[in-house]
């Protein structure tokens, strides 16, 4: 896309089907100066990129056209691709689009094409299904009381929906899509018709009507999924302002400001906690179970619920920008970009749409022209097959289950970047993974505490005398310890820190030295026991002070990065899965033998950046399907290298724009999880298509030899949709691995 180039992003509501969005791309394509579209059937969207002079009310009322309505979310210039630039354009939209104009024309055209917001029996396309079944039961009694009537009666009552469709046909065909599902079923209900066979094209009517709306309930189910994550933001928020309170709508707050919230409300804006204590519901963002403890300094997310005490929160992102919001645009952009799948089923079915029709018009025509048979016979069989044949329910077994897997997803902090990630991610046998902040906490842990002619509860207080006011980690981490244990701390007076050595300072009159073992060597002796201590914790990959009182060795504190929690639970779950697992480290060699040794994996250390990269090109090489999980900013290389980059962290922009994927949460049990999303994906689009596939070819045998007709047709068809749709709404149960 050139410099001048810009992308615009629509909403666009009564799209229910794929075929829907094959349509709208096609007549959206023939504008001027439009160099790519990709529309969204579930997030209901469409982005497109054009020229600086496109009129976007043209593009609006082309879609409009169709029997959609259209309305502006965001403009936005463009310097890369579609692809590229796509999620800074979802991301400026937030997900809200109440201060855009409307581009949005109403033509008449919307006949039952428009979005199931409210209950399904409202919408427009169910009022049509229900005004053409009443006209349909109407033709029945009036048949019954005056049979001669009934060719005109079940004709009028055909009409009353197949008009709707009929011009939606032509539409289709003036914009590029000749061989729509509104052109098969028009072309079958009218031959109906001339066949006099109207009883049963009025019936075919209804049914296909039925079938569309049922589409189109299963479609805003899947559609809601994603809508239901925006439900979670709270609406107002209590903002601190000059030492009082006052209630603000929560998408007004900025970066910086202090909101205060009460046991019981949501969490209003990812942010940090400056005051207070409280246990966290985070339930509806990250799908644990168990709320989580959050202390000052700890990290929240908007839409978290706060279960007990007050917190005071610092806000560290805007509405438009916090994790919910980022992850809606995401999951959006992602339903954009299609799957190999999908887009081969796509090239499939320009070819086999009007293949059906050719073999369609064969059935017709062949047999009376050679055979001799009964004309009325065999064009009747002919129609059907032409229902028989509609590419519906093949055409949505792909982005109908992409698209639930998505947001199922979403829904557990589980992002990826489209239906290409997804697919590509079950077929991965290897993970290679970052140490620090991946599989570890990323903050060092006191692990062991020894006293040496003293208690240990009084080497820790000792030690967090001098430690203070530190905001070194590993001073935090002996803090956080004694915070823990319930010791009280009283900070130790003229502390100073000793270059490359320790802490000194005095406390209750006693001169202490915090030290590495090498600087507290230089003022007193280290017996051999006390070394081997030494080394024998070094060896666990474990930093060691040593807390000397007025002179003396009085005890010693280690230290170490530990394990995240399910690092074990979650490199166990991906070898249940075929997959094994490498770390591949900047850290010593020591450190991450020790690490690796306790989760039961092979480790690479002392990596730069251009190392993990080339470890990675080596697995590659050697046949495995990698999946790369890193912090998203020293791992970019190798990240970019694997065939899958799964960026670990807290959503921050990084991590989202960094990899193929991103795990929002940091529990290595979602990389697993990643996996086994996208192999139940894989399943179900084989199941999809098997059930779409198995359904016609039984209809096709058994129309030709004259067992089944127009009735059954279309149901192989509807049916078939509906039950694709419905199987692939499954996925939007999926919980995780159990």
């Amino acid at each position: 896309m050139s410099a001048s180039q810009r992308l615009t992003r629509f909403r666009v509501d009564g799209m229910d089907c794929a075929s829907c969005a094959a349509k709208i791309d096609r007549a959206v394509r023939r504008l001027p100066e439009i160099s790519d579209v990709r529309v969204s059937v579930v997030a209901g969207t469409m982005t497109v990129a054009h020229g600086e002079g496109t009129d976007l009310a043209d593009v609006a009322r082309k879609v409009d056209s169709l029997g959609y309505r259209t309305s502006l979310l965001a403009r936005e210039p463009a310097s890369g691709t579609l692809g590229e630039s796509a999620r800074d354009d979802a991301a400026c939209c937030g997900g809200h689009d109440h201060d855009q104009p409307d581009h949005g024309h109403d033509h008449g055209h919307q006949h039952h094409h428009a979005q199931i917001d409210g209950p399904w029996w409202r919408s427009p396309k169910a009022r049509l299904t229900i005004l053409c079944a009443v006209a349909l039961a109407a033709a029945f009694a009036v048949a019954h009381v005056f049979p001669q009537t009934a060719f005109w009666s079940f004709t009028l009552a055909m009409a009353v929906g197949l008009v709707p469709i009929a011009r939606r046909a032509l539409a289709g065909a003036m914009n590029g899509s000749p061989f729509s599902i509104e052109t098969l079923m028009t072309v079958a209900a009218a031959g109906a018709v001339v066949i006099d066979a109207a009883e049963e094209a009025a019936v075919v009517v209804v049914l296909f009507l039925i079938g569309e709306l049922l589409e189109g309930i299963a479609t805003g189910r899947a559609r809601a999924s994603i809508r239901a994550l925006a439900d979670l933001m709270p609406k107002t928020a209590l903002l601190e302002r000059n030492g009082t309170t006052e209630t603000v709508p929560a998408d007004s707050l900025k970066v910086g400001a202090v909101v205060l919230v009460r046991p019981g409300d949501r969490i209003p804006a990812d942010g940090t906690v400056l005051s207070g204590e409280s246990a966290v519901d985070e339930a509806p963002v990250t799908g644990e179970s168990v709320p989580k403890r959050k202390e000052p300094g700890d990290t929240v997310f908007a839409g978290t619920v706060n279960q007990e005490g007050v917190l005071r929160i610092e806000v560290g992102a805007t509405a438009a920008d916090n994790t919910i919001s980022r992850v809606i645009a995401l999951v959006e952009e992602a339903q954009e970009s299609k799957a190999p799948t999908e887009r081969f089923i796509d090239r499939f079915s320009r070819y086999y749409t009007p293949g059906v029709m050719v073999v369609a018009a064969l059935i017709a025509v062949l047999p009376p022209l050679v055979g001799g048979a009964e004309w009325a016979t065999w064009i009747y069989r002919g129609l059907a097959v032409l229902l028989i044949g509609c590419p519906c329910a093949l055409v949505i077994s792909t982005p109908a289950a992409i698209a639930a897997a998505l947001s199922a997803g979403a829904r557990r902090g589980l992002l990826m970047k489209g239906g290409a990630v997804l697919e590509g991610l079950g077929r991965i046998d290897r993970a290679a993974f970052d140490k620090t902040g991946t599989l570890t906490e990323g903050k060092p842990q006191v692990t062991d505490i020894a006293g040496i002619g003293m208690n240990e509860r009084e080497v820790l207080r000792l030690a967090a005398a001098l430690e203070a006011g530190s905001s070194h980690p590993l001073a935090r981490a002996i803090l956080a310890r004694a915070q823990a244990d319930g010791i009280a701390v009283m900070p130790a007076s003229n502390a100073a820190a000793l270059g490359g050595k320790g802490v000194t300072g005095m406390l209750e009159g006693r001169r202490l030295l915090l030290a590495s073992p090498r600087a507290a060597a230089e003022t007193v002796p280290l017996d051999n026991a006390l070394e081997a201590r030494i080394a024998a914790l070094n060896d666990d990959g474990k930093t060691v002070s040593l807390l000397l009182v007025d002179g003396r060795t009085a005890g010693l504190i280690a230290l170490r990065d530990e394990p995240r929690e399910d690092a074990v639970e979650g490199l166990a779950a991906l070898r249940r899965l075929g997959a094994d697992a490498v770390m591949l480290t900047g850290d010593n060699a020591r450190t991450a033998s020790a690490i690796a040794g306790t989760l039961g994996i092979e480790a690479h250390a002392e990596l730069l950046p251009q190392d993990k990269q080339r470890i990675v090109g080596e697995m590659r090489a050697k046949g495995y399907k990698v999946a790369k999980v890193g912090d998203g900013i020293n791992d970019a290389p190798a990240l970019a290298a694997a065939d899958i980059g799964i960026a670990m962290g807290g959503g921050t922009d990084v991590a989202l724009e960094t990899a193929d994927a991103a795990i929002l949460h940091g529990r290595v049990t979602d990389v697993a999880d990643m996996i086994a999303l996208s192999r139940a994906t894989l399943r179900n689009i084989w199941q999809n298509i098997t059930i779409a596939l198995g359904l016609k070819a039984v209809f096709l045998v058994t129309t030709v030899l004259g067992i089944t007709g127009l009735w059954p047709a279309i149901l192989a068809d509807t049916g078939a949709t509906v039950l694709v749709t419905a199987n692939a709404m499954r996925l939007l149960a999926w919980r995780g691995m159990k």
